[in-house]
């Protein structure tokens, strides 16, 4: 199932948060992204009701097995693509930048053959 390009950076963001604090929170995904409030309360409310993520008592965000699948594979994405992007020579807050945008519209398939060569090219 294709999800939209925002949802993919909300789940992603949620993964990423989650790597460096014990919990996630609505405001932790506010400063992450640079969005406000009540926007993200609107999204993570349809991510809810889509499966991706689930909300405790206390407000913590986790994500679904299935909002997990979409958050690491966007996330492996942006890596492998923002590190190429530095090997060539792209500042790093330009790469980070230009690999979120790109992130999002390669096929799988292109994005295997890219991961495939810098892998190698990592050995």
């Amino acid at each position: 199932m294709k999800i939209q390009e925002s949802a993919e950076d909300y789940l992603e963001a949620i993964l990423i948060i989650g790597e460096k604090k014990e919990f996630v929170r609505a405001i932790d995904i506010v400063n992450h992204l640079g969005i406000s409030k009540p926007s993200v309360s609107v999204y993570l409310k349809n991510l809810r009701e889509n499966g991706y993520v689930t909300v405790n008592d206390k407000g913590h965000l986790s994500l679904t097995d299935e909002g997990m699948k979409i958050a690491v594979k966007i996330y492996e994405r942006h890596k492998i693509l923002s590190a190429i992007l530095i090997a060539l020579g792209v500042q790093e807050e330009t790469a980070f930048k230009d690999a979120c945008k790109i992130e999002h519209d390669l096929s799988d398939e292109t994005f295997e053959i890219i991961k495939k060569h810098y892998l190698a090219s990592q050995k």
